[in-house]
């Protein structure tokens, strides 16, 4: 592939890249340099990339791959001063249709890892049941087994209700906020 063809697809990829990354690690500044990490390493290996290939898939494999690396190395699972201090001065809206994106929001939240990069990757990103299964590194029966049960357990969270005080009590979780600044970069 020319220099030239793979800098343009590279261009092209990141504003996807910084998505999917946003929606692994819920932390903007973590986010963006697991995508810079990436680009790093796709740049270093382009001569491994097959031309003729998918190269976002391509892409999206690096970078779950060094996530899955990063989270192998820190079990620890930290919280940054800015998320504290973020979750501290937000101020919800008294919007009824609002109050339903944010209960969707939480329950999106959470879903387990797995569901959640299954529902941002088909759902939110459009990708299709192959590519998803390239990125995870699956078969794409386990993206359509997955992504069913994502979209079930997500129905029944939404279903079982909250009523008003209990959305107020709620309002510490992560919520439509944050749900709407992972999908921004998209």
């Amino acid at each position: 592939m020319a220099a030239e063809e793979f800098s343009t697809l590279f261009r092209a990829c990141i504003p996807h890249l910084r998505a999917y990354a946003r929606s692994l690690i819920h932390n903007v500044d973590a986010a963006d340099d697991l995508v810079q990490d990436t680009l790093l390493r796709a740049w270093a290996s382009r001569a491994q990339f097959a031309a003729g290939t998918n190269f976002r898939a391509w892409m999206f494999t690096i970078l779950r791959n060094r996530f899955l690396d990063q989270r192998r190395r820190d079990r620890m699972g930290s919280c940054s001063i800015d998320e504290i201090m973020d979750e501290s001065l937000i101020s919800r809206p008294s919007q009824y249709v609002v109050l339903h994106f944010d209960d969707m929001a939480r329950a999106f939240w959470k879903l387990s890892p797995p569901h959640r990069e299954i529902l941002m990757l088909v759902g939110a990103m459009g990708l299709g049941y192959d590519e998803a299964a390239k990125i995870i590194g699956c078969a794409v029966g386990t993206v359509r087994s997955r992504l069913s049960r994502a979209r079930t357990e997500l129905q029944t969270t939404l279903e079982k209700g909250r009523t008003p005080a209990q959305r107020q009590h709620a309002a510490s979780e992560r919520g439509a906020e944050e749900f709407l600044r992972v999908l921004a970069a998209a």
